[in-house]
């Protein structure tokens, strides 16, 4: 029997919008997908979140799934890349306090106060929702423009705008000073 069969018509009774056939799926290829993520995030939380939303992704486009190609490489070429998204996103996070850091150095006379300073707007920008907090990262962090985020989350430039302006004042609030 072809090792590939019963995976082949799974996929198949998912691709015409079985659930019972896409929980079989999942099961099938949550462990090695976990070993992935894991390996490449070190973050066991992280890992599996990515797990669920590479399948609900799947999930979501099944009909645009071709039978006929390698279902395992589309799997994992998926994670490796929303892995890599992840990554690039905590290195932004990073080169944002980098950034806090050079702006504020001589501002304060002890390390400990631009600690605190930094594990404040860490937890300013966290606050916010993951729409303003994506849209903040990628104006400051990323230097988009409002034209190029709005056509990156496929809204409309005024939102961008809107969510960034009230981004900043919420934290300016919390800062108690102008930090972008």
């Amino acid at each position: 029997m072809h090792l590939n069969f019963p995976i082949d018509r799974i996929l198949s009774n998912v691709i015409q919008g079985d659930q019972a056939a896409f929980a079989q799926l999942y099961r099938h290829y949550r462990s090695p997908a976990l070993k992935f993520c894991l390996y490449l995030l070190k973050d066991q939380e992280e890992a599996e979140n990515m797990i669920h939303d590479v399948f609900i992704k799947i999930w979501e486009r099944r009909a645009q799934i071709n039978p006929n190609l390698n279902f395992s490489s589309y799997l994992f070429t998926c994670l490796r890349n929303r892995a890599f998204d992840y990554l690039k996103q905590v290195e932004k996070n990073q080169l944002l306090r980098q950034r806090y850091m050079e702006r504020t150095q001589g501002t304060f006379d002890e390390p400990e106060d631009q600690e605190a300073r930094i594990s404040r707007l860490e937890a300013a920008v966290n606050s916010l929702s993951e729409k303003r907090k994506t849209i903040l990262l990628l104006n400051v962090d990323g230097g988009k423009s409002y034209q190029e985020i709005a056509m990156m989350l496929r809204i409309s430039k005024n939102t961008v705008k809107n969510q960034l302006v009230k981004a900043k004042q919420l934290l300016r609030e919390k800062l108690d000073f102008a930090v972008l």
